[in-house]
């Protein structure tokens, strides 16, 4: 047996990382397992948005805390963070009609947000056609982050600041049990560690650990897929952008009184069957992020989603885009696909074995935005604080 740990966290994406970084701030001596070289997967394969507005019940209170400690780690230790707000743009008037109330929303819990005219839009964001836009609701406080440098970095800043923690990399476990009154992990490398408490956060990986229990839970797998422009240097396009689809899909709006009577135009119709919301997020090298998609298998039939992208997707939602902004989106330099498991019945897959092991999987799209938050909230009942 090496080392015992008060807590090892297996998989070193957004949820594992900050259920880390929040023992360590507790003093606890942590052990990170990672199976790759680096995070390939959800929390590097997404916009960046870091949308607290987007969220409903305890999920919103777990992304104005993300968005809170993304902020102040910035203010220590570069990692990508910008304070550049969050905007829904309504493009008809059910639409209209949800960000009215959702605004009316948020006043009463005290989160600040702005209506902007169709002028006042267009003034700041001058690249949007004002055939689409006809008022939008604005969040200044929100945050965005360059997802392929936010984790790494996130990483860098905890190995710096916790000597208490140690993250170990190339390191995927094939065997998690208790022993008596302890955890004992095996790697493929045969490395066996002690723990106190073990928290497997290995995203859609649902065959190396504990394959039987994940089979027959209510999991599935998205495959999300986006697209990324040509630099566009001239382009000012600052913050997270949410468009009319984001408005009749974000959990958000659905505590909205108008919610349940919103019908779906006909020529939006195939955009929903494809899970498809317009969402733009500008990156530091001017480059723009732009899709994105949902497709959905149950776990063990994940292959059948494929590794290559539908381009008739693709072309649904550049076709979409250029309805909504004006710039060029015929150069699209890459395209790629996301994958996270979600469970189909709730919030969140939690199942804690033997009061050692405890499982947090299947967040769903809420991670960049909500991990924080929850992880902070399940390491104070883990550890009873």
């Amino acid at each position: 047996m090496n080392l015992k740990y008060d807590l090892v966290v297996i998989g070193a994406g957004a949820i594992g990382t900050f259920h880390a970084y929040h023992a360590a701030l507790l003093g606890k001596k942590v052990l990170v397992l990672e199976k790759d070289q680096r995070p390939v997967n959800a929390t590097v394969r997404n916009f960046g948005q870091v949308i607290a507005s987007g969220m409903s019940s305890k999920w919103f209170d777990y992304g104005v805390y993300g968005t809170n400690l993304y902020k102040s780690i910035q203010e220590r230790y570069d990692v990508s963070v910008r304070n550049n707000g969050s905007v829904y743009i309504a493009s008809d008037d059910d639409e209209q009609q949800l960000i009215h109330e959702l605004k009316a929303i948020y006043d009463t819990k005290g989160y600040g947000s702005e209506l902007f005219s169709q002028k006042q839009l267009l003034d700041k964001y001058p690249t949007m056609k004002a055939s689409y836009c006809r008022e939008a609701l604005y969040f200044p406080q929100e945050v965005s982050v360059e997802p392929n440098l936010f984790i790494h970095r996130i990483h860098e800043y905890m190995e710096q600041s916790f000597k208490n923690l140690t993250i170990q990399r190339s390191s995927p476990v094939v065997g998690c049990e208790v022993s008596g009154h302890e955890a004992v992990i095996t790697t493929s490398g045969g490395e066996k560690f002690l723990a106190e408490n073990v928290v497997i956060a290995s995203g859609h990986e649902f065959k190396m650990l504990f394959p039987a229990l994940f089979k027959a839970q209510d999991l599935s797998v998205s495959k999300l897929q986006m697209m990324r422009t040509k630099p566009l240097p001239s382009l000012s396009l600052p913050g997270n952008i949410a468009t009319g689809l984001t408005i009749r899909r974000y959990e958000a709006f659905e505590e909205c009184p108008g919610f349940a009577g919103i019908k779906t135009p006909e020529h939006l119709q195939e955009l929903e069957s494809y899970g498809i919301h317009i969402l733009f997020k500008q990156a530091i090298d001017g480059t723009v992020i732009v899709g994105d998609s949902h497709e959905y298998a149950k776990i063990g039939e994940e292959e059948n989603l494929g590794y290559q992208h539908n381009q008739y997707v693709n072309d649904l939602m550049v076709k979409e885009a250029s309805r909504i902004v004006g710039f060029d989106l015929s150069d699209m330099t890459e395209t790629w696909a996301g994958y996270y498991g979600l469970h189909e019945n709730g919030e969140i897959f939690e199942h804690t074995i033997e009061n050692r092991i405890h499982i947090a999987v299947g967040i769903g799209g809420k991670g960049m935005t909500c991990s924080s938050g929850y992880a902070n909230d399940n390491t104070n009942r883990i550890f009873g604080n």
